[in-house]
């Protein structure tokens, strides 16, 4: 039987080494990360976003964000969905986020 609580932390933790090269804070942080989900066998499911549709990263950031939750030990295979609703808001920042970036 697998941990999904550790694995889940694994990702968060890899996930945190993610960036929007616009905004100098991870993507966890950021509140891009709608939802993870993993099974019995360790496959997971990754629901995102982006600042924006037209965010120069588009291309390359899922797929960087499906490699680093798939380099995870215990992690089987990742399905990723990139999602536009809801949209990103700043207020889906975490306050961790919303200090670095001098919103509070």
């Amino acid at each position: 039987m697998i941990d999904k609580g550790k694995i889940e932390q694994d990702i968060i933790a890899k996930l945190k080494t993610c960036f929007d090269p616009e905004i100098p804070v991870d993507i966890w942080e950021l509140g891009l990360i709608y939802e993870i989900k993993i099974d019995d066998e360790g496959n997971t499911y990754l629901k995102m976003t982006l600042t924006s549709p037209h965010c120069p990263v588009a291309g390359s950031l899922p797929p960087e964000v499906k490699e680093k939750a798939r380099s995870v030990q215990g992690v089987k295979d990742v399905y990723l969905d990139l999602v536009w609703e809801p949209a990103w808001r700043m207020d889906m920042m975490s306050e961790e986020a919303k200090l670095e970036l001098g919103f509070l």
